[in-house]
């Protein structure tokens, strides 16, 4: 029985590709199917080459792999390139008046995708006639996917009907080509009539920033966080959130400041070079203790770099941006359950220590979706951490030396007759500037001091496999889903091997860090960078130097069988 199929669409920019991916993914998790699937496409508009993957299964994958049982193929290229992918049984839905299959490629499943299309109402609609081929290759009935189209085009008088019948064209050719009957035997649906969430990374976040209270982003679009901002955007009448446009990164975090100095949650989310002009901002929040939460989505640099590949080469970069010294927190994203609760922490952790956090994503977290059971909103944190009236001195004393180095936090108009001062310059502890020198060592003591709580509030990292595996992997972010289904295939092939994996990297959560390292008889770094960061931080901050390091940085997320291969080199 086949345990899972692989699904690729392929084609140039302009051709639908990702509306095929889409579309034929939500059909599949809403007949309760587990579906992954990830997009890789180029910094185009138009022509190219850009394929998306589906995994399906009974349960939700972790990984998506380089195989394809299914290929929907949009041009020649896309054949070509993924040709050497494809499984003995695979079948190709191309377009015989676009391309042909060369002699002996007895795979095709032909459907005049352009020309049903026109029929149908519309060259546009040719990914639509893709989908209803693959549904009958699949054997899948086309009731789910009929009520998908005419969600997504409800505000579009007549698409519905013409997607529909573009849908049952498709369907019908690819019967009267062959697929008489389904030509795979799906996997066991174990999850029909359960409900569950099809979603990305980009939507995890978005969701998770409304679901935190978040009521003003500001962002100037860069891949791949700009996902994000029109998540935020396209519902920002119904759940009352303000989302502005900056001219420049450089804006966009001094507004997140200023809204957030004003009362309201605020966000901003960007890659590494609008980063990059953040930094002077990030230090004006470290010295005027404004909350600020700061989604930064790596790709490959320096400059431009690969602005639609996936890379984890920020990390540093994260940990020390802005000048002075200042304490912040650094989370990630490694999956989507952690994304959604794990950037409400950020929030939680801004408004309790008044200060910058950072949250590492990535253009593969994005860009990925999977299915998963429904969020649970009820472990969501909503503490403002706001000084109560009761407790407020007057005149307000805005930076007092706490013993924690956490001062009361009052907004400005919340109480009557009370001024909150805040300044770039170093002050003394109402907040009028100051250069005398007790004032300068009390102020850096005082703020340096949140490090200490902040480090308790990071959770430790997540395990996988056996107490003490002989082989331990080390990563962090992104790479969790690969990096699990590592573990299952060489367990599954008699190798001792777990995996560490981190979420929150600053300050960094040592207890189970040490045990495991001295536990086990090997210890592997894995990283999609080039030299090494998270190796880096390890060794700096907790003294511990990896046997060996598998680093990835041309742009491409981790293969599982490409990490198992290093990994077995290196025993």
């Amino acid at each position: 029985m086949t345990k899972d199929i692989h699904i690729v669409a392929a084609g140039a920019a302009g051709q639908g590709v990702e509306t095929v991916a889409q579309v034929l993914a939500k059909t599949l998790a809403r007949a309760g199917f587990g579906v992954a699937s990830e997009r890789d496409y180029m910094s185009r508009v138009r022509g190219g080459h850009n394929f998306a993957r589906i995994r399906v299964a009974t349960e939700t994958p972790w990984a998506c792999e380089p195989r394809a049982d299914l290929l929907i193929a949009l041009t020649a290229e896309s054949y070509d390139r993924h040709r050497d992918t494809l499984s003995p049984d695979a079948r190709i839905v191309h377009d015989p008046e676009a391309f042909a299959l060369p002699a002996g490629e007895d795979r095709g499943l032909a459907v005049h995708l352009n020309k049903l299309a026109r029929e149908a109402g519309g060259a546009v609609m040719a990914n639509t006639v893709a989908v209803g081929a693959a549904l009958r290759a699949l054997g899948l009935p086309t009731e789910h996917t009929r009520r998908i189209l005419a969600e997504t085009f409800a505000d579009k008088p007549g698409m519905p009907e013409k997607n529909a019948a573009a849908l049952e064209s498709g369907y019908e050719a690819a019967g009267a080509a062959g697929c008489t009957e389904a030509c795979f035997l799906l996997p066991e649906a174990r999850y029909e009539g359960v409900e569950r969430l099809y979603i990305d990374g980009s939507s995890a976040l978005g969701l998770a920033a409304l679901a935190s209270g978040c009521r003003f982003f500001s962002g100037y679009p860069m891949t791949p966080a700009t996902g994000v901002m029109n998540y935020l955007a396209a519902r920002q009448e119904r759940h009352g959130i303000v989302v502005e446009q900056a001219e420049d990164e450089i804006a966009a975090l001094n507004m997140v400041l200023g809204a957030s100095f004003a009362g309201l949650r605020s966000l901003t989310a960007t890659s590494g070079g609008g980063f990059a002009l953040m930094v002077e901002a990030l230090s004006l929040a470290g010295i005027t203790e404004t909350p600020a939460v700061i989604i930064l989505g790596m790709r490959p640099g320096p400059a431009t770099g690969m602005a639609t590949r996936t890379e984890q080469g920020d990390l540093l970069f994260a940990l020390h941006a802005g000048h002075g010294e200042f304490p912040r927190a650094v989370l990630s994203a490694a999956t989507l359950e952690g994304a959604f609760y794990g950037l409400n922490r950020a929030f939680d952790l801004a408004d309790r220590y008044q200060t910058p956090v950072i949250f590492l994503t990535d253009q593969h977290f994005n860009d990925s979706a999977r299915t998963i059971a429904p969020f649970d909103f009820d472990r969501l944190l909503y503490d403002r951490h706001l000084v109560d009236a009761g407790k407020l001195s007057s005149p307000y004393i805005r930076y007092p030396d706490a013993a924690s180095g956490v001062s009361p936090r009052a907004l400005p108009g919340q109480h009557s007759g009370e001024i909150v001062l805040a300044d770039s310059h170093e002050h003394d502890e109402r907040g009028n500037i100051s250069e005398d020198i007790d004032v300068r060592r009390q102020q850096m003591d005082k703020r340096l001091r949140k490090l200490a709580g902040i480090a308790g509030h990071m959770e430790e990292p997540l395990t996988v496999g056996p107490p003490e595996p002989e082989i331990l992997l080390l990563g962090w972010g992104s790479t969790y889903g690969v990096l699990r289904q590592v573990v299952t295939d060489l367990e599954a092939g008699g190798a001792s091997v777990g995996l560490l994996h981190f979420t929150d990297l600053w300050p960094l959560p040592q207890a189970k860090l040490e045990q495991a390292v001295a536990a086990a008889r090997l210890t592997i770094s894995l990283e999609h960078n080039a030299t090494g960061q998270f190796a880096a931080l390890l060794r700096s901050a907790a003294g511990v130097e990896p046997d060996h390091q598998i680093l990835k940085y041309d742009g491409r997320p981790f293969e599982p069988a490409e990490i198992s291969r290093e990994v077995l080199a290196r025993v």
